[in-house]
């Protein structure tokens, strides 16, 4: 089919030649390709408390590629005789609790107390795309320009590894940087507060009043696991149902047995937004501190944590190794169609699947 402008009908009609479409990326523009570091270098970085080589050392850790892996381990083993020099806080609260402004705000009265900070955000994954925001540093305004901090905003992936492994590794990286203070925030109260419990010191729970989950706060796990709860948005109007919530929360804590650390959790109220109350947040934790190193706990909890991490290391090998075999693979394939039609019960399958990869094990 012939185009109208090249019809005789109009022989007037002049039609210029279009243009080819212009490159995607600039063809002068000179991308320098980054400097790889050798163990070494990064760990001269580190010690030096360069935040650029830290966050190459971070981004390291949290690669899957195998070669990556190797060196972010190398490394890790020569900075963990730096490391465990600072206090350690995980920090939960149900979405919307304003744990990122109350960040901000402790972080700030903490570093102007001469510490130093790293925070560890961990942000939600989506679970169709996989793609996080990573907007934690954008609510955290004073903390994000402030020399002495060092914020890394990590995807949570969909599972627990984004706050497990690779989070206490980030730690080791963060101590060796000379941070004395690291706090580690959570997606949200969930299964991921186990995970953030086992790597930390001292775990604050913040809860809101008058949202109508005053009762579901109040749940046996999330509250066994706090050393401290603060109550969040103490100001204007609110006062009030605040302090019938921190009532609510103290009457609760009297029902739970004594914690291990012989530590009676506090509950407190604040205001991240208006800066209310915060002195007193730092100071139970600095209290909490003192009394558990006192006591022998603190020690005993750290090295309690390091056992914990060495077996769930050896569980996380034992499963990628199980996963990883192209006969367990081919198979599972197989069991799973059997499954699904009813063919085999999911127990005979697990147990014909396993069979299979403990014979091929030499």
């Amino acid at each position: 089919m012939l185009h109208p402008e090249n019809d005789p009908e109009y022989k007037g009609l002049n039609v210029n030649k279009g243009i080819s479409r212009p490159p995607s990326v600039n063809p002068y523009l000179k991308i320098k390709s980054k400097k790889s570091y050798t163990v070494s270098e990064y760990l001269e970085g580190i010690l030096k408390g360069n935040s650029t080589v830290l966050s190459r050392a971070v981004t390291l850790v949290e690669s899957s590629n195998p070669i990556h892996r190797q060196t972010a381990r190398e490394l890790i083993e020569k900075c963990v005789s730096y490391s465990g020099k600072s206090v350690r806080v995980g920090i939960t609260g149900v979405p919307g609790a304003g744990k990122s402004t109350s960040i901000d705000t402790l972080g700030m009265y903490i570093v102007g107390k001469n510490h130093r900070l790293a925070v560890l955000a961990i942000d939600p994954s989506s679970e169709r795309s996989k793609g996080s925001i990573l907007g934690d540093k954008t609510r955290m305004e004073s903390l994000s320009v402030h020399p002495h901090v060092f914020i890394r905003p990590s995807p949570s992936a969909g599972s627990l590894g984004g706050v497990a492994r690779k989070t206490r590794e980030i730690i080791i990286l963060c101590e060796a940087a000379g941070f004395d203070t690291v706090f580690v925030e959570t997606v949200g109260v969930g299964q991921s507060e186990t995970a953030v419990h086992s790597m930390v010191d001292f775990f604050l729970l913040i809860q809101l009043a008058g949202a109508g989950d005053e009762l579901q706060g109040i749940k046996r796990g999330i509250m066994e696991m706090a050393d401290g709860i603060v109550i969040n948005k103490a100001d204007g109007n609110n006062i009030e149902r605040v302090k019938l919530a921190q009532q609510q929360f103290k009457n609760a804590l009297h029902l739970f047995p004594p914690a291990e650390s012989g530590w009676k959790p506090d509950v407190l109220t604040y205001s991240g937004y208006y800066n209310i109350g915060i002195p007193e947040i730092w100071d139970m934790i600095e209290r909490y501190v003192a009394f558990t190193k006192k006591n022998g706990f603190f020690d005993y909890k750290r090295a309690e944590q390091a056992k914990y991490w060495m077996y769930e290391t050896i569980n996380e090998q034992l499963k990628l190794r199980f996963y990883s075999d192209p006969k367990v693979a081919s198979e599972l394939a197989i069991k799973e169609k059997q499954v699904v039609n009813s063919e085999i019960t999911s127990f005979a399958a697990a147990k014909d699947i396993l069979k299979i990869y403990y014979t091929g094990i030499k």
